[in-house]
């Protein structure tokens, strides 16, 4: 019997789910899975690495490979031979909640513009699989929540650069934030930001919806004195719910 292929999480359905070539159409349609889509907007579009597209859809890199050549070899075929092309089905899961599998087509969430709105405020958080990651300077994926009057409006999972704690700075700053809630960060860390004009809660662990929602509502549990670096640490400190290590940044 052969083993159940497990539900790949998907941000968010297509908002646009056939497309057909101009004049006749030659042959059947060609099926692109929920799941191939996923893969083909994280790397192609987003210009994610296969490993942090893989992260965010809860799968092997090898995995989420096989799907990427799948997922492209069918995209030619119908730019290459005027076949129709119908994204549907598959084996996956919304990470807002949904059902594996049976999730409803729905209106998608725009995805966040770059520029924000007046009277709204950018929140980031270090991000690792619904958690705060507990080292800024080796955060792979950042989430960003736009809110307004107290209220979350928009939210969007970003990867981070992989150039350094003044790089992320100056990504968080032309990305619009905010505000920066974290585990453990260094000293160097801290000054880029403020330099960046972004304020830090640092020393935060545990869910980020929950700790944006805390801090929204003022009372996100956070350490104003967090210092994370490879030199020392103030006594009794540890970055985030991660005891600090001799190479922690």
């Amino acid at each position: 019997m052969p083993r159940p292929q497990r539900c790949r999480k998907v941000c968010r359905e297509p908002e646009y789910c056939s497309f057909s070539p101009a004049g006749v159409a030659s042959g059947d349609a060609v099926v692109l899975t929920v799941d191939e889509y996923e893969v083909i907007r994280l790397v192609d579009l987003e210009r994610l690495t296969h490993s942090q597209a893989a992260k965010l859809m809860e799968i092997s890199r090898t995995t989420a490979t096989e799907i990427y050549n799948c997922a492209r070899e069918k995209i030619a075929r119908c730019i290459v031979n005027g076949r129709p092309l119908v994204v549907s089905g598959g084996s996956y899961a919304l990470c807002g909640g949904g059902k594996c599998c049976g999730c409803r087509r729905g209106a998608m969430e725009s995805r966040m513009a770059k520029k924000k709105g007046n009277g709204i405020m950018r929140i980031a958080v270090t991000y690792d699989n619904g958690e705060i990651f507990q080292h800024f300077g080796h955060t792979s994926f950042f989430k960003l929540y736009d809110t307004e009057e107290g209220r979350i409006t928009g939210e969007e999972v970003i990867a981070a650069p992989e150039n350094g704690h003044g790089a992320l700075a100056g990504f968080l700053k032309e990305n619009g934030a905010d505000v920066l809630i974290c585990g453990g960060i260094g000293g160097g860390a801290q000054n880029a930001l403020a330099q960046a004009g972004i304020r830090l809660y640092g020393g935060a662990s545990g869910n980020a919806d929950a700790a944006v929602k805390a801090f929204l509502e003022g009372g996100l549990s956070f350490d104003p004195n967090v210092m994370c670096s490879h030199h020392s640490h103030s006594e009794g400190h540890s970055c985030g719910s991660h005891s600090c290590g001799g190479s922690c940044h």
